[in-house]
């Protein structure tokens, strides 16, 4: 299987939950390509069964506006039928980014193939096994 974890971070936080999910795919015998948002184009999508896309909540709970939200808000019209999971970390609020940003997965028809992961700062001991976990989830 050849999947894909494309992330963008800012403090460090989102980077080691994305090296958490590489690490699950590779358990389950994938193929993982990690990219930051300038290396991820639509064109992409089709080349890999299965996706992570990763963004800390940044300002009043947005997605990063400078880099990942242009490269998702240019990819979305390519998700449908494809398998995705989203992750990534908070500093405050109670994670509305993040069911923002599935309800639009949703809405392009994407397959959300299991519970976002979202934590609170760094990635805790439970925060890594939880994206290990997602990794695991998608690659299977």
């Amino acid at each position: 299987m050849k999947t894909a974890v494309v992330f963008w971070s800012g403090t460090g936080n989102t980077e080691a939950m994305a090296n958490a999910v590489a690490d699950g795919m590779k358990e389950k015998g994938a193929e993982v390509s990690v990219l930051g948002p300038s290396d991820f184009t639509a064109d992409k999508v089709a080349e890999f069964d299965a996706i992570a896309f990763g963004c800390p909540a940044m300002g009043a709970e947005v997605l990063e506006e400078g880099e990942f939200d242009p490269m998702f808000t240019a990819i979305e019209g390519s998700l449908s039928g494809k398998k995705i999971a989203l992750f990534g970390s908070y500093g405050w609020g109670d994670g509305e980014w993040m069911r923002n940003w599935e309800d639009r997965c949703k809405a392009a028809g994407a397959n959300l193939v299991c519970d976002s992961v979202i934590v609170n700062d760094a990635p805790d001991a439970d925060g890594v096994a939880n994206c290990k976990n997602l990794g695991a989830a998608l690659a299977s």
